[in-house]
């Protein structure tokens, strides 16, 4: 299953101004790299969803003018769960084949591939794309940094909503993400292995 035409992009947001901007810039430059494709390429819809925010967030925002919705959640998956049906409003069910849905957060920067390494997953017949995400060293202490990387060593699948996608039709057979504060994209992620939807771990870190 290829083809897709639809590729919305989901960002979760509670009070994260000072980092909101250089994500959605990443995002940017992830989807100018889709857009630019010499065949016909999908569109790109990218929704922040500003959860219960008190500070300029939205402001941030709009200034790089992305769709925006609030809600006062509190919940990081309930948030997610409004970002994919704000983006994937008006799609009929035999569109959501077509349809990929990739999350991210605010405090993330994905890299310049990070659509296109979406959108090859879905290329080659998978559903679900579960990617790797680094820390910024320099935003962290040394010990904290090794913890770090000690916890994520080996072969164990490590499920991250800031590099997460997955192809509509499977999110909504499993009922897509639960209001959960955390959790919500390992709660997810379990939910579609368990119904057997093909999936792949690739990509560059987020």
């Amino acid at each position: 299953m290829s083809g897709i035409d639809a590729l919305v992009v989901v960002v979760p947001v509670h009070d994260e101004q000072e980092v909101l901007g250089a994500c959605l810039e990443a995002i940017e430059t992830a989807a100018a790299r889709v857009r630019a494709r010499e065949a016909a390429a999908p569109r790109v819809q990218v929704v922040v969803v500003l959860d219960a925010c008190t500070d300029a967030s939205a402001e941030v925002a709009a200034a790089h003018g992305v769709r925006t919705v609030h809600c006062g959640a509190r919940s990081v998956g309930a948030a997610r769960a409004l970002g994919v049906d704000t983006g994937t409003a008006g799609r009929a069910p035999d569109r959501w084949e077509r349809t990929w849905v990739a999350t991210t957060d605010a405090d993330s920067r994905v890299p310049a591939s990070w659509l296109d390494d979406h959108l090859a997953a879905a290329e080659h017949g998978h559903d679900l794309l579960v990617g790797p995400v680094q820390p910024d060293a320099a935003g962290l202490d040394a010990p904290v940094l090794a913890a770090w990387h000690e916890r994520h060593r080996g072969g164990r699948l490590h499920v991250h909503g800031a590099n997460l996608g997955v192809r509509l039709s499977a999110y909504r057979a499993v009922g897509g993400f639960a209001d959960l504060g955390t959790g919500e994209d390992v709660e997810l992620v379990r939910a579609l292995l368990e119904a057997g939807t093909p999936a792949v771990r690739q990509g560059r870190p987020v």
